[in-house]
């Protein structure tokens, strides 16, 4: 049964392409640029409707168009080279690292045992966490899924809230604060989230300019820290626990810390330095001029030399080599895109719409539309991929502030997750709790991305005109 769905499912993505292929000659485009298009649509379609994994739907992709002799088999490999793949490989296995030592789990108990004394304060540590993990923990369902989602899971039990029986006590609340901290941290640093190089790679190949770990992070400072330090009290005014009091909260991360030890161990010390050596580096290219990339595959290097990671657990990394299959073969078809011709015929024919706005206002209706459109999508890193290099090449081609456009649009790359209950990864694990209801996920959830646009375009704008960006 689950064959034939499957193969049902694979049909209708292949009936996409063939409407799309087809449709081409209708709209005046670049014939192979066109194709690729087809071929690309029907792929980013597939992530929603999910036949196959995605992994097997991108080789699908490419094997079409090579196939159809639309490109050449060294193009069709070609994304599989780019460094920003290979960052991504590197930075899910630094991630592999974090967790198989128990750092950060210890990172969050920790922030749980000194700042658990109220439910509220139960929040801010759970916004703790995410900071101080999100730099280096590049998958952000990995992050939020895997460590901290058990986490909350576990206090809101020791504290009497169960999906059953009395979930407003604490688990709506917790869970609604750690689901939104998670998609702010994946905003505000490159290595938050595994497609935010897609972006990165946008800016730099429409617009010429780098957008690279450092720039990201200090455009994002200070918005992304005003949200964490309101976002627990929004979610408390909005979803407020009936408990007050988590002193049982705290015992229960102490009790844990107790289990695994009050002590580092040598491999979480020597994650934690590798982790500290990497975020110096990031954020020093400036002296050194080492590659964000070469800098994540230092650490990588260091993980194996000290033993912290074994290479079996490199192997064993399924989230890295799954992400090098798809990632690679998305920027293959997207620069491909570009390539033949594609990408500047969109953009032609659409920044007509937008004459007559000043850059600034046209950043701002096209980042709106983009953040809003994020309810059509059922995965941030579909809904980068098929939208943000056309919308950025619009906006660039309309004359906006190039690093304006290139923040607006990495931000709200990832803080659009904040409307639905199946935006991405860490969204749905913790939806999946059942504390909240849909209902509530969707209201909270709108009201969630007026605090967004609220503090990013209101703070940012004026952080970013400080920083000279316009």
């Amino acid at each position: 049964m689950n064959t034939q769905k499957s193969l049902f499912k694979l049909f209708i993505v292949v009936l996409v392409a063939i409407i799309i292929w087809l449709s081409g000659s209708l709209v005046g485009a670049p014939i192979k640029g066109w194709h690729i298009f087809a071929v690309f649509i029907a792929v980013i379609f597939s992530f929603i409707t999910k036949p196959y994994p995605m992994g097997l739907m991108v080789i699908l992709g490419l094997v079409a168009l090579t196939s159809t002799k639309t490109i050449t088999m060294k193009e069709a490999l070609s994304g599989y080279g780019d460094t920003t793949v290979w960052l991504v490989v590197a930075a899910f296995l630094i991630a592999g690292g974090v967790i198989n030592t128990g750092l950060g789990k210890r990172i969050a108990l920790k922030l749980v045992s000194w700042l658990g004394k109220t439910t509220l304060g139960l929040g801010y540590a759970i916004c703790g966490a995410e900071l101080i993990l999100g730099p280096v923990v590049p998958s952000n369902t990995a992050r939020g899924g895997g460590i901290l989602a058990p986490i909350v899971n576990s206090i809101s039990i020791a504290l009497g809230s169960t999906p059953k029986d009395n979930p407003k006590k604490a688990g709506e609340f917790l869970t609604l604060v750690g689901s939104h901290a998670n998609l702010i941290t994946a905003a505000m640093f490159l290595t938050g989230m595994a497609a935010n190089p897609l972006v990165s790679r946008a800016i730099e190949d429409i617009q010429g300019i780098e957008f690279g770990w450092g720039t990201w992070a200090l455009g994002a400072i200070v918005p992304g820290l005003i949200s964490l330090s309101l976002l627990p009290l929004v979610i408390y005014k909005f979803s407020k626990p009936t408990l007050t009091d988590s002193k049982i909260a705290q015992k229960e991360a102490k009790k844990q810390l107790e289990e695994i030890g009050t002590k580092l161990s040598i491999k979480e010390g020597v994650m934690l330095v590798i982790l500290i050596l990497l975020l110096v580096l990031w954020s020093t290219k400036f002296l050194h001029g080492l590659s964000t990339t070469l800098v994540a595959w230092i650490g990588v290097s260091v993980m194996l030399i000290t033993n912290t990671q074994i290479w079996d657990d490199i192997i064993k990394n399924k989230k890295a080599w799954d992400t090098l299959i798809w990632l690679g073969g998305l920027l293959t078809m997207a620069n491909l895109l570009k390539d033949y011709g594609f990408i500047d015929w969109f953009v032609l024919h659409t920044k007509e719409q937008v004459i007559g706005f000043s850059g600034l206002t046209t950043i701002i209706i096209l980042g709106l539309i983009y953040f809003y459109s994020m309810y059509a999508f059922s995965m941030l890193t579909a809904h980068i991929s098929a939208m943000v290099s056309v919308f950025l090449a619009v906006v660039f081609a309309a004359g906006g502030y190039p690093l304006i456009a290139a923040a607006i649009f990495a931000y709200f790359s990832n803080l659009s997750g904040c409307l639905t209950s199946y935006s991405s990864g860490p969204v749905v694990i913790y939806f999946g709790l059942n504390y909240v209801k849909i209902p509530k996920w969707f209201s909270i959830g709108f009201l969630i991305s007026l605090f967004h646009i609220i503090v990013w375009l209101g703070g940012g704008l004026i952080w970013w005109k400080i920083l000279g960006w316009w």
